[in-house]
């Protein structure tokens, strides 16, 4: 037989038994469309988490107060304070900028405090930053007004969030605030998603850090700060500009490596971490959603070794007159891939739909400015459609095998 007699006789088969097929293709559907969503929106958090942290810009390093021993007291990320944390100092701010690489430092003071607009009353993130440097150093464009400037008195720079959605009244440009019983000016206001480094983005406020230290909730001294941010003049080498800060603020803070009190932080590093972390979480998830499609491999079993059993007078009759066992198994095999073409080409429309309403519920769900996007590659498509025929063609091998292995006379005598 020729391979189009053979699709042909395959194809009316499949046709022939429509409920069984349909039972049959549905099991490939459910595990086709289950991979496909799940790595298209896999993919999507994946992007979403390196733009989010890419605009921090990987020439970026922090350095807090504290130390982690349960990372073996080496490297410089993922330090949490593990020793007495103590705040950072004037001193050491001005030990970080004597590292070769480091283009600008950035003492911050960060903490909480309560927000007044009115008659309404919030609870705020704030960052007190260095206005001289700031500016050359936040990564986040603004919807309007201007950045935080040199001998700015009371004034502000604000989330999108927060101007827009915290309170009934959205705040305006110059609008009056009371921050810890203090009046501020807001002067600026962030884009959606904004805030950069440093507080709770959106929902962030930015005022010079001797301001921040007299309305945050916690106690920070004069001259010292919850954390400094640095910006390397070259992306590349900021692992080493780490290394120099490590090795520099320890005589200056008088500790060793066993006493170490603060902790060295590249942005890259992180952005690599969370996106390992999300890579790993997208693919466990899909090897889950693979076990179904072995479900569905051994619904086409099934369904073949039915055919089979059904169809043995049929097989003998073809090679009585002159079909070869590997048309044969050709014929069954060709009726198994059906199956897994058909399958994987209804999952993948179903799958992605199912990618892009999840993206819709996820965006609802962060709310303005999130980024939850399915990507749904043309690589993707391809992998999925091929792995669902493999599938369903290596399904069918055993039946398609005990098939071709029939004596003609014994399946012609055959009686269901």
């Amino acid at each position: 037989m020729k391979a189009f007699d053979i699709f042909k006789l395959s194809l009316s088969h499949v046709k022939k038994s429509r409920m069984r097929s349909w039972l049959t293709i549905i099991g490939i559907v459910i595990g086709v469309a289950a991979v496909v969503a799940i790595i298209s929106i896999g993919q999507g958090m994946q992007e979403s988490v390196q733009s989010r942290l890419g605009s921090l810009g990987a020439d970026l390093i922090t350095v807090t107060p504290g130390f982690s021993r349960a990372f073996g007291g080496g490297g410089f990320g993922g330090g949490s304070a593990g020793s007495a944390s103590i705040n950072l100092t004037d001193k050491d701010l001005n030990v970080i900028k004597q590292v070769p690489g480091v283009l600008y430092v950035n003492g911050m003071v960060s903490g909480r405090s309560d927000m007044i607009l009115g008659t309404e009353k919030t609870t705020v993130s704030i960052s007190g930053v260095d206005p001289v440097v700031w500016r050359s150093m936040v990564t986040t464009q603004l919807e309007t007004g201007r950045y935080l400037q040199p001998g700015d008195s009371n004034a502000v720079v604000i989330g999108y969030s927060l101007a827009h959605e915290t309170f009934l009244q959205p705040i305006t440009l110059n609008r009056p605030v009371t921050i810890g019983n203090k009046t501020f000016k807001v002067v600026g206001i962030f884009v959606q998603s904004g805030g950069g480094f440093g507080g709770g983005g959106d929902n962030a406020v930015f005022m010079p850090a001797d301001y921040a230290r007299d309305v945050i909730t916690s106690n920070v001294p004069r001259n010292t700060f919850t954390s400094i941010m640095v910006k390397v003049a070259n992306p590349e080498l900021a692992n080493q500009v780490a290394s120099d800060i490590v090795t520099k603020l320890m005589p200056a803070r008088h500790v060793n490596p066993r006493t170490r009190d603060f902790t060295v932080t590249e942005f890259a590093v992180i952005q690599q971490q969370i996106t390992g972390v999300v890579q790993t979480i997208s693919l466990f998830l899909a090897a889950i959603a693979a076990v179904s499609l072995l479900v569905g491999a051994v619904g086409i079993a099934n369904t073949m070794f039915m055919s089979v059993m059904e169809r043995t007078r049929q097989i003998g009759l073809l090679k009585a007159l002159g079909a070869t066992d590997n048309e044969v198994m050709e014929l069954f095999l060709m009726e198994s891939g059906l199956f897994g073409f058909a399958g994987g080409v209804i999952g993948i429309i179903f799958g992605i739909l199912v990618s892009f309403l999840i993206s819709v519920v996820g965006l609802r769900t962060i709310g303005p400015g999130g980024t939850m996007n399915a990507v749904v590659t043309p690589q993707l498509l391809i992998f999925a459609l091929a792995f669902s025929v493999f599938v369903g063609i290596i399904s069918g091998v055993v039946p398609a095998r005990t098939a071709a292995k029939m004596n003609p006379v014994d399946a012609l005598r055959f009686e269901q």
